[in-house]
């Protein structure tokens, strides 16, 4: 199986039809066509490379970069755009982007740019993400949603699981709060502010029969979920 590819083109035929092109290859493809969903898709799922239109609604391409970089400082990241001034390429690699296209462009041009890429980070196979995370006594089932402990198994709401989700991607380290904001409701403003802060309250209640597992509140800046390893 060849690497996961996260497209986001807002030109509905031609997301279409890059997507099928790349499938043809055998690369994995999940496509969005606007920049707000690009970043929940790629905090959902784990990809080998990013391919970004510049112009998007909701998200730019720019915009969007600097977010993955935040979280993935590695991924490779390809933009394209209609774009051909020197100051947007200039732009683009300053946003974090690996190469960039102008439209139009052949998709052989593309294929060949992609291989580069992979082939540089010696990336060969579909990205294998951990479905079940051990944190402390507790077992963690990404796909199910579910929190155990022994033989006591806990439901958690999407919402939840993907707090918890981006809280593990960060396991021991600090996850701002505008991280987790766009990640999980797509936007960082007071009102869904509030309501992270009622989930945090929830997931640190869940780890109670745990005291080595802690969700730390990180005044000003965010969250430190510390699981302390035996």
């Amino acid at each position: 199986m060849k690497a996961k590819i996260l497209l986001a083109e807002d030109d509905t035929s031609l997301g279409f039809v890059i997507a099928d092109q790349l499938r043809a290859e055998g690369y994995q493809v999940t496509l969005c066509s606007n920049g707000m969903d690009a970043y929940q898709r790629f905090n959902d799922e784990a990809f080998n490379l990013c391919i970004l239109d510049v112009m998007m609604p909701k998200k730019d391409g720019f915009t969007l970069a600097k977010d993955i970089r935040k979280i993935d400082k590695e991924i490779p990241i390809i933009f394209l755009t209609a774009k051909s001034m020197t100051e947007d390429k200039v732009e683009g690699f300053n946003s974090g982007g690996d190469d960039y296209l102008t439209k139009p462009f052949s998709f052989d041009e593309l294929n060949v740019r992609i291989k580069s890429l992979l082939r540089r980070l010696n990336i060969d196979d579909q990205p294998q993400e951990e479905t079940v995370i051990q944190l402390g006594k507790y077992s963690f089932d990404v796909e199910n949603y579910t929190l155990s402990i022994g033989e006591d198994i806990k439901t958690l709401t999407k919402k939840e699981a993907q707090i918890l989700k981006m809280l593990c991607k960060f396991k021991n380290q600090v996850v701002t709060r505008e991280i987790v904001l766009n990640a999980v409701w797509g936007q960082d403003d007071y009102f869904v502010g509030r309501s992270l802060d009622v989930f945090i309250t929830k997931l640190r209640k869940y780890f109670k029969e745990d005291d080595s597992v802690l969700i730390n509140n990180i005044h000003g800046i965010g969250f430190k979920l510390e699981v302390k390893e035996e």
